[in-house]
């Protein structure tokens, strides 16, 4: 099944902005994750078709998936 993958901030960084991905139906949203090399600790906010999501999330078809690291500041 094929999906858009959005990646911001530093998630980006050696990686790309945005792709069309395949992955096998029944895939989570924290497989996508690592399948990039992304620890999921670091993940902030996961946005699925705009609407916030769990890690668990499983995705289909045409979803568009963004995600956010964790922002730290002060």
């Amino acid at each position: 099944m094929r999906l858009t993958v959005r990646l911001f901030a530093f998630f980006r960084d050696g990686r790309f902005r945005e792709r069309e991905c395949d992955y096998p139906e029944g895939t989570t949203v924290r497989e996508i994750i690592t399948s990039l090399g992304i620890d999921p600790g670091e993940v902030g906010v996961i946005m699925l078709n705009s609407r916030h999501c769990s890690q668990d999330q499983v995705v289909h078809q045409g979803d568009k998936l963004a995600i956010f690291p964790v922002i730290g500041g002060g």
